[in-house]
């Protein structure tokens, strides 16, 4: 089992700054005057981050280049407490002159179902995580794609509900 550790500590008002047991600050504000994201925004980007990170590696492993990489996350966030949010989509944005549209659908998949922690945790509780791709093939063979991949969550994750 691994460990994490965090200390937020507050700035003043509603400015906080996380200090990562990695030794890296993380900033957060809420609030009319905000400096930085909210907590639930660093979800979301923690969301991105991970699952792309989980699909440039297995990309990579499987031989397929790409000239740029986005992944544009939408959430619907319920009103009433706790805020959590009920839907997000999440669109991995991929151009390069020959990236196979089956490997890209396939290093989304296994990052949503398999490697993304982070994607794991949404989608076991009361989250669905819409994962989908656009692809810009700029090649010999031109295309521009976009599908869905696979729907996570919600409480559809019994392996991390279960696990010890």
């Amino acid at each position: 089992m691994t460990i994490k550790n965090v200390v937020v500590r507050n700035d003043g008002g509603m400015h906080f700054t996380a200090r990562t047991g990695s030794g890296f600050a993380l900033a957060f504000d809420s609030g009319e005057e905000q400096t930085a994201p909210g907590p639930t925004e660093g979800v979301l980007a923690a969301l991105a981050a991970c699952s792309a990170m989980d699909v440039v590696s297995i990309l990579a492993k499987k031989r397929q280049s790409f000239e740029r990489y986005e992944i544009h996350v939408r959430a619907d966030q319920r009103d009433g407490y706790p805020q959590v949010f009920t839907r997000i989509d999440v669109v991995h944005e991929l151009e390069g002159p020959a990236v196979d549209a089956v490997a890209l659908r396939r290093s989304i998949e296994l990052s949503a179902t398999k490697y993304c922690p982070v994607a794991a945790m949404l989608a076991a509780g009361d989250t669905a995580i819409h994962h989908a791709y656009h692809l810009i093939r700029t090649g010999d063979q031109p295309l521009d794609e976009i599908g869905e991949v696979i729907v996570t969550g919600p409480y559809r994750r019994p392996d991390v509900l279960r696990a010890k």
